[in-house]
């Protein structure tokens, strides 16, 4: 198993982690992603050890905390062999007070968290959305409190905008408090929208990229075609409008040149869309998760082997879209000599 720098934190991750969505399937979204029990938890997690897989992902906000309850019971006895990173933030009550990243709400819910997870320290814990009621002052002296108390080791972020992860890493560094090192995004051959703001901030700032929902919200799996009906057990049925929308001509274009690519190196469909977001810049980890351990051990099969630059460039080719304001003029050329961008915008 290769192992990346979790951007400049000089710790390193799994360049595959297991995203345990899938543990617990309590509630109609998360029912949807799957509905793995304790034993199951155990055989996939196994597993996953086994070859190297030691980053397990999840939130307090999965299963209303029956995903970390799984995993901190499947991890018994071997939580020094794994790197927990979990989330929090997003509404887990009724109160007042059981959202957002509040001093109280923060320490509330990380101590909640630990319990969960049964173990006294989160490797990697991020904040879950933007919460702009809230001075990002008071979130990071918290979190700081929270790493220098021992509880956590790394901060991160997920879904903030470029200029809401700006900010606060703009903040962190003025206070001098612990700053994100990690941001748990989406990305994917169908959801390219990282690289416009995301990416160069990334590679700017030292913040590495844990990649969630890397087939697309189950687009990429091999199993949806053009002119044909969703299969019976896809999860758009029920999840379509959680999932950020893809256009459907765009879709098939990409599933035709997976095809392609399939048919040329012998792997399957989901196998190129992860071994892609692989040899992508800021990348330090991409989720994978499985409703089953057939499925996850098909997925670690994007891993030992590369795709060229000419398999690359077709997949890119397929997947580009024409960029928004103000990316356009340096992406067809107009800005280059003034601005070149940090890193090689898609076409």
């Amino acid at each position: 198993m290769e192992h990346r720098l979790l951007g400049r934190s000089g710790f390193r991750v799994p360049v595959l982690g297991f995203g345990a969505g899938t543990f617990g399937g309590r509630g109609p979204l998360f029912s949807a992603w799957g509905n793995a029990g304790l034993e199951e938890a155990r055989r996939m997690i196994d597993l996953c050890l086994e070859h190297g897989v030691s980053l397990f992902d999840t939130a307090d906000v999965y299963s209303d905390g029956a995903s970390e309850e799984i995993l901190g019971a499947a991890l018994a006895g071997r939580r020094h062999r794994a790197i927990i990173s979990t989330k929090l933030t997003l509404r887990t009550g009724d109160g007042p007070n059981d959202a957002g990243w509040s001093r109280h709400h923060l320490i509330e819910a990380t101590e909640a968290a630990l319990r969960r997870l049964r173990t006294d320290h989160i490797d990697i814990l991020q904040l879950h959305a933007f919460d702009a009621a809230t001075p990002v002052e008071q979130m990071l002296r918290t979190l700081d409190d929270l790493v220098r108390a021992g509880k956590v080791r790394a901060i991160g972020a997920s879904n903030f905008a470029g200029w809401q992860l700006m900010k606060a890493l703009a903040a962190a560094d003025r206070l001098g408090t612990e700053r994100f090192v990690a941001n748990q995004a989406y990305y994917s051959l169908v959801g390219r929208d990282y690289e416009w703001d995301l990416m160069p901030l990334g590679l700017d700032q030292g913040l590495g990229a844990l990649v969630w929902s890397p087939l697309g919200w189950g687009r990429l799996t091999g199993k949806i075609r053009r002119g044909q009906p969703l299969p019976a057990g896809s999860r758009l049925h029920d999840t379509a409008g959680f999932a950020p929308p893809v256009d459907e001509e765009r879709l098939y274009r990409v599933v035709d040149a997976l095809d392609a690519v399939a048919e040329e190196t012998g792997r399957s469909v989901p196998q190129i869309a992860l071994n892609w977001l692989l040899q992508r810049p800021t990348v330090s980890s991409v989720l994978i998760g499985a409703r089953d351990e057939a499925q996850l051990r098909h997925n670690l099969g994007a891993i030992g082997w590369q795709l060229t630059p000419a398999q690359m460039a077709r997949l890119d080719a397929a997947s580009a879209v024409t960029p928004p304001y103000p990316h356009y003029p340096y992406w067809n050329g107009q800005f280059t000599e003034l601005a070149p961008p940090a890193v090689p915008l898609h076409r």
